[in-house]
């Protein structure tokens, strides 16, 4: 039963690269939502073993879509300064939502009714929608955006990504000429098939992959699947076997702050090599005392467990889920994560599946072996992993060395002149078509001003995004006033505000 959702994320985890390339990254987030709910409910409903199967199956196409969609997204979002950062945050949620499920079991532990397992269940419901509603107000990936000719919507979340809402800051349009620019150079490289992305790119690929296969075998599932299992081995029993599971819980949620601030600035590569190491003597000392079986054996256990646990999550948690997005070219970034995500759901079934039948065979020993892997993670790592701190999304390819370089091709030249179309925010280096009187500029900026102003903020853009939606996209030139020029975020056109008013 345990293994049964991974079989579905592996399956969805494959589908979804190419989805979502097509339908968009907030798209897919909104559909992976809908899909985890549906299977939470049938799980939480369920009145017979079939029934409760179906619905961990499809829960686990929900989760494999979102958990190869998600970090994509997040990638493509966020600036090179604090990309790990914002990486290592949303794997804090994923930790915090597996502490949270712990000490659901062990409160509904208590009840001697049905609602002990259905109430646990029922969270996948709660955190499904959740995740849905958020999904309708969240922007698209600005590279998505400019890699489907959206340059417009592409412009906009952009300027409020990096120019605090104005499109006319100068950073937000080295930003969009950066990424429209890597857009058209990877279009010459042909079709963007599976086959074409292990010819062009097979060691970023591969790397990515090695990245959560070797996250699975350092052995953090025996844990997280089999922690009460783990520390009734070594003593502990019913109730407080569930117990040490929870507190075990929270030091891995603590463990995973450090990396907020860390990884920014050591790197990704000492990160995970120092995490290696310590989980390496965790695992052998683990080992070590089940082996002894000593009076101090409980607690001793529980120690490393959780100072495992801490390696784990300062370490090999969250940057398996950062490296392989920000290390793939845009053109291949959405098939590349979902290989990744399928190659974890693929060994952590391995792991769920092995597990319990090595524990019965050999016991203890079970725990050196995932000891060897991460000597191996530490030496992968060591000798095949590039840094990628700090560096944009679209200068990988200087790490690598693996991209196209054709720069002068004739077809760049005709794509580029997308750039110059009276609707791109951008015509060039010098911006002709973004007509910016400054009188006028500052006139508008006087009215906003003496009229109390509007909230210029992500949050309220956001809203009214979501109200006008439909109103931009029928405007045909989304963003741009009656001078022909770009509004900033916050401001309307002259004669909609005379008959609207300031709205907020």
């Amino acid at each position: 039963m345990v293994a049964i959702l991974e079989i579905g994320a592996f399956i969805s985890s494959l589908i979804v690269g190419r989805l979502g390339d097509v339908i968009g990254r907030r798209q897919t987030i909104l559909y992976g939502s809908c899909i985890f709910f549906v299977g939470g409910a049938l799980q939480t409903l369920a009145t017979t073993m079939a029934m409760m199967m179906l619905g961990r199956i499809i829960a686990g196409f929900g989760v494999g879509m979102l958990s190869t969609i998600v970090p994509v997204y997040q990638s493509e979002i966020s600036p090179p300064h604090n990309r790990g950062k914002l990486a290592c945050i949303e794997f804090s949620g994923n930790v915090i939502g597996y502490t949270t499920s712990v000490w659901v079991d062990y409160g509904c532990g208590f009840i001697k009714n049905n609602l002990s397992w259905r109430i646990p269940l029922l969270m996948q419901c709660v955190m499904g929608a959740l995740l849905a509603l958020g999904s309708l107000i969240i922007v698209e990936s600005p590279r998505w955006l400019l890699d489907t000719d959206q340059d417009e919507e592409g412009m906009v979340v952009i300027a409020n990504l990096y120019g605090a809402g104005d499109v006319h800051n100068p950073k937000a349009r080295d930003e969009y000429k950066e990424i429209k620019m890597s857009v058209l150079l990877q279009r010459q490289e042909g079709e963007r098939t599976y086959a074409d992305m292990f010819r062009r790119y097979r060691t970023r690929v591969l790397i990515a992959m090695s990245a959560q296969a070797l996250a699975q075998l350092n052995g953090i599932n025996v844990i997280s699947y089999y922690a009460p299992y783990v520390f009734e081995s070594a003593g502990w029993v019913g109730h407080d076997a569930i117990l040490m599971t929870g507190l075990n819980g929270i030091t891995y949620f603590l463990s995973t702050v450090p990396p907020w601030y860390l990884v920014d600035r050591w790197g990704r590569r000492p990160i995970l090599l120092s995490g290696a190491v310590m989980m390496t003597i965790s695992l052998s000392l683990i080992s070590y005392f089940i082996f002894l079986d000593v009076k101090r054996t409980p607690q001793m256990v529980v120690l490393f467990v959780m100072i495992y646990n801490a390696a784990f999550g300062y370490s090999w948690g969250p940057i398996p889920w950062l490296y392989p997005p920000e290390i793939l070219p845009l053109s291949i970034r959405s098939k590349g994560a979902s290989l990744s995500t399928a190659t974890n759901w693929a060994f952590n079934w391995l792991v769920g599946e092995m597990t319990p039948i090595l524990q019965e065979w050999i016991k203890w020993r079970l725990y050196l072996i995932h000891a060897l892997f991460c000597v191996i993670s530490f030496v992968v790592v060591y000798f095949t992993y590039p840094e990628t701190c700090g560096v944009r999304l679209e200068e990988m390819d200087s790490i690598f060395g693996d991209a196209s370089t054709v720069h002068g091709a004739s077809s760049v030249q005709d794509e580029s002149a997308s750039l110059m179309r009276a609707g791109s925010p951008f015509s060039g280096a010098d911006l002709p078509t973004l007509v910016i009187d400054e009188d006028d500029d500052e006139n508008i900026k006087s009215q906003m001003q003496t009229s109390g102003g509007e909230d210029r903020s992500v949050g309220a853009w956001l809203n009214r995004v979501v109200r006008g939606r439909s109103e931009s996209r029928g405007s045909g030139r989304s963003g741009l006033s009656s001078h022909g020029r770009y509004t900033p975020i916050g401001q309307q056109d002259n004669s909609a505000r005379s008959g609207s008013g300031n709205r907020n």
